[in-house]
């Protein structure tokens, strides 16, 4: 397993090793000691699986009271998965990354506790994975606008996005006020 840092010191791209034959492959997908070895310690408490159509733009979502941490993979497909640090006193504050991840490179994405994430899908389907930190809790979710032009995200230009009616009205980071994370918090 390769651990490679991203823009953002924080976020974390992650090539798994991929041992494949005539009869397809296998790669493991998570291993507790293999990744705090490589300084990522994370724990589990939630599994899920997304499936979307070409178009569909997912977030710019994070939880504040209990926060997750998500380790996230494609394991059909493909997308543009971005990550935003949204930690008040950070000095990436509003800065993002973003990663190709696809089931072809089999690529991760460590996404810590104080970031936003979100994806768009490129390819006609995707099935989206994620390793969760923390249990999700529907009256702790926040975003932030996907179009925010201070954060100046490379989203595709040919793309008319299919977006949730809760992802269309998320405020811009500077318009978000308290509902943000505290860096070092």
């Amino acid at each position: 397993m390769e651990v490679i840092e991203t823009s953002l010191k924080d976020v974390l791209l992650v090539k798994p090793d991929v041992h494949g034959d005539a009869r397809g492959f296998f790669l493991e997908y998570f291993h507790t000691e293999r990744f705090a070895d490589k300084g990522i310690h994370f724990p589990v408490a939630q599994f899920n699986h997304s499936r979307s159509q070409r178009g569909v733009l997912r977030g710019l979502h994070y939880q504040l009271l209990r926060p997750q941490a998500k380790l996230v993979q494609v394991v059909q497909g493909e997308v543009l998965d971005v990550a935003v640090d949204i930690r008040k006193g950070s000095p990436t504050f509003g800065q993002y990354t973003a990663e190709v991840l696809s089931g072809e490179n089999h690529h991760q994405l460590f996404v810590p506790v104080g970031f936003a994430h979100g994806f768009c899908v490129l390819s006609e389907t995707v099935d989206f994975l994620y390793l969760c930190s923390d249990l999700y809790q529907a009256d702790d979710e926040y975003g932030i606008a996907w179009d925010d032009p201070a954060l100046d995200i490379p989203w595709p230009q040919d793309s008319e996005f299919q977006l949730s009616s809760k992802d269309q009205q998320w405020p811009r980071l500077a318009d978000a006020g308290d509902v943000l994370p505290v860096f070092g918090g």
